[in-house]
């Protein structure tokens, strides 16, 4: 993960952080360190949900920019995020049968913004993303988005699962990209949708897979396996673009 755009060093720089209701993403904490301004920033970091890692010496020193980090760096998200649901009421508000993506898992910040991108051009009402093990807003990911982080919310969730319980009750239905699924050209993509996509080397987690309704695959003609993540992500939303088009 590339989080070279959105570090803050030091105690007072973390702390003040934290105090100006700034998204903190994730906080480095030296392994062992206990005083007070670091208890304070462990007890913020819980408070506000931030990701808390400790870490030793070398990988403090190896992260930090300013030499100066006094056993603590925080990584500040580069855009607020938006609530799951945010991204609801913005399909209510169009009118249209909500549209959602869900990278789960995705640590490459270019393969997030390109995701990012692609649900904004496809129409899609916004993207949610998981807390732990995956990129957040960094300064790389909207980069890579080219503008669309700017009109495409992004919630990020603790549990994707519960999440996605909670949105079937409200009429969602789940596919879940996967190369041993049906066609999705033989698939049903209409409707109220979340569409899956896992990341390269991991795929989809078995938890959430388990929670989707059904798999759909992309047709391969070639000699490798796959697709890279945003790429699999634009051919599915496009699928999904032109079924509704055609309802």
């Amino acid at each position: 993960m590339d989080v070279s755009e959105s570090k803050i060093e030091g105690r007072n720089a973390v702390i003040e952080a934290f105090r100006s209701d700034k998204t903190i993403d994730k906080v480095f904490v030296l392994d062992g360190c206990k005083d007070g301004p670091i208890n304070t920033i462990v007890r913020e970091a819980k408070k506000h949900g931030s990701i808390l890692s400790f870490v030793s010496k070398e990988r403090m020193d190896q992260l930090s920019e300013t030499g100066k980090h006094q056993g603590v760096i925080a990584i500040a998200a580069a855009y607020s995020y938006a609530t799951v649901e945010d991204i609801m009421s913005r399909a209510k508000e169009r009118g249209e049968d909500p549209f959602i993506i869900i990278p789960d898992g995705i640590e490459d910040p270019h393969n997030l913004g390109a995701i990012i991108r692609t649900a904004n051009l496809a129409g899609a009402h916004g993207v949610i993303i998981p807390k732990r093990r995956a990129v957040g807003l960094t300064a790389v990911v909207a980069k890579a988005s080219a503008g669309a982080i700017n009109y495409t919310p992004v919630a990020k969730v603790t549990n994707l699962v519960s999440t996605m319980k909670e949105l079937k009750e409200q009429g969602l239905w789940f596919v879940c990209a996967d190369m041993e699924g049906d066609s999705m050209y033989c698939q049903n993509l209409t409707g109220p949708i979340g569409l899956v996509i896992g990341s390269e080397g991991e795929g989809v987690s078995k938890l959430v897979k388990e929670t989707c309704d059904f798999t759909a695959s992309i047709p391969m003609h070639g000699d490798i396996d796959s697709l890279n993540a945003s790429v699999a992500a634009g051919v599915l939303a496009y699928e999904i673009v032109r079924q509704r088009m055609n309802k």
